[in-house]
């Protein structure tokens, strides 16, 4: 591989993997040398081989992260590392670099979610989760000392899955007594019509995403006891007016395409004891034209209030497909250019 141009040769490690095992040489590198390749684009250092020794060039910072980045995928590296599993440590790395110490983190004193090493720790069928970047941890941080938590961002980024996350960790440890999940029935651009079934099965295309994730951090069979006992609720934002919700933990999907009456009416819905984290993306609105947005509108009106965080996400914090990350980074400076 030959270097890149506009590195900084700061430094230069060399890192051997003792014992040598071929395999897990070819898992690590991947196909055609793709894993190498993808270091390089996103800690920007340069990385040459011969036989089981590296050589990273570049920053000091960021050559040391490549370095123990690449040691921490081949000590996985008995079978081909999936896609998801390489691409979340490699943003995970990334991430080291942009501020993920004690204080992007939030600096509290220790308390029941924190770690022996500070890592805030969460109740789920995942043990492996955690915030992949800085804006994931000051997101979580967020949920965890504050009443209400917006997290707004492109897609990609975690504030859904990491809000479940959340809800079902207070629903362990028995700080709620039930998740509720609402999200406005709105189709992205698209007219469905009436839809069979009764209230939960019309409602339910529209939290497929939220179910997802509980299915991914409770189980599917735990999840489906939960539903039978009450414990997790559907709730339409429509039918949300009247209600008092206490000791609950809700979580607010899509909130761009509410309109400010609607957010205001289910800010208003919060109990005692309740959490709330509302997410949305508002660069995709889908409410008729002309509607201003409610997620949009609160974000300003609810900004010096206190008990309330916001958390904004950029293309950095995604963490699906790397290619995910440069659409959003494409459509956003297509947006700007227009303005």
């Amino acid at each position: 591989m030959r270097p890149r141009k506009n590195a900084d040769p700061n430094v230069i490690l060399r890192h051997a993997f003792i014992p040598l095992d071929n395999a897990r040489l070819a898992h690590l590198c991947g196909s055609m040398d793709e894993h190498l390749r993808d270091i390089e684009s996103t800690l920007e250092v340069s990385i040459t081989r011969r036989n089981e020794s590296f050589r990273i060039e570049g920053v000091k910072a960021q050559a040391e992260r490549a370095v123990g980045l690449l040691q921490a995928m081949y000590d996985r590296a008995k079978k081909p590392i999936p896609a998801e599993t390489f691409q979340l440590a490699l943003a995970e790395a990334a991430g080291a670099g942009a501020g993920t110490s004690a204080a992007a983190r939030g600096t509290r004193s220790p308390g029941a979610h924190d770690g022996e090493n500070g890592e805030l720790v969460l109740r789920t069928r995942r043990s492996d989760l955690a915030g992949r970047t800085p804006n994931q941890h000051v997101y979580l941080r967020n949920i965890l000392e504050h009443d209400i938590t917006f997290g707004i961002g492109p897609a990609g980024t975690g504030k859904t899955f990491l809000a479940v996350a959340c809800a079902v960790d207070a629903l362990e440890r028995s700080m709620v007594q039930r998740i509720i999940l609402t999200r406005p029935a709105v189709e992205a651009g698209e007219r469905l019509g009436f839809l069979p079934g009764d209230l939960a099965q019309k409602v339910d295309p529209y939290l497929r995403p939220l179910y997802d994730a509980l299915y991914d951090l409770m189980g599917l069979e735990r999840v489906t006891k939960a539903f039978e006992k009450g414990t997790i609720e559907v709730a339409p934002l429509a039918f949300m007016r009247g209600r008092t919700l206490n000791h609950a933990f809700i979580i607010l999907d899509e909130a761009q395409n509410t309109t400010p009456e609607q957010m205001k009416m289910f800010l208003t819905r919060i109990g005692f004891g309740s959490k709330c984290v509302v997410t949305g993306d508002v660069s995709q609105i889908d409410l008729p034209r002309g509607t201003d947005s409610g997620l949009i509108d609160a974000e300003r009106v609810l900004r010096s209030v206190r008990g309330i965080a916001t958390t904004h996400f950029t293309s950095a914090d995604v963490v699906r497909h790397p290619l995910v990350a440069r659409i959003v980074e494409a459509y956003d400076a297509a947006r700007s250019e227009a303005t």
